[in-house]
């Protein structure tokens, strides 16, 4: 297995598209709904930044540099969690869905998903020897 596997191509597309989708979203909803469900809009930015630096991680992480990519995996699953079971139990702190409310039923449970798929690709990663990993600068 090379650092540019599948699993890992398909793992920084759907961080590049979360990225943009949860960004987008907020940046809209803060802008233009901002009274309606201020803390859901909030959420849904703070997971674009966490999806943003999830990219940057998996890639960094092909070359060897797993350590922010397990933090930033760790985070983001547990934002997933705590979000998801806090707008369950409290729904009337979620007047609108953030991109993590619920699971991220939203989105298709994608967002509880991605990061257990990141964290697995990441211990498989892991036991590549480093002399078979390719760099970016060799893609």
């Amino acid at each position: 297995m090379t650092a540019r596997s599948g699993p890992h191509k398909v793992l920084l597309a759907f961080y590049a598209l979360f990225t943009l989708a949860a960004g987008a979203r907020a940046l809209v909803q803060l802008t233009t709904q901002y009274d309606e469900a201020p803390v859901a809009y909030w959420l849904s930015l703070a997971a674009a930044v966490t999806y943003a630096l999830g990219w940057y991680a998996i890639r960094e992480a092909s070359a060897g540099r797993t350590g922010f990519a397990s933090v930033m995996l760790w985070v983001e699953l547990a934002g997933v969690l705590t979000v998801g079971t806090l707008s369950i139990a409290e729904p009337g702190w979620f007047p609108d869905a953030s991109v993590w409310s619920d699971y991220g039923i939203g989105y298709g449970f994608v967002p509880a998903v991605l990061p257990i798929a990141g964290l697995l690709w990441l211990r498989r990663q892991r036991a590549v020897p480093k002399e078979e990993r390719v760099l970016d600068s060799e893609v």
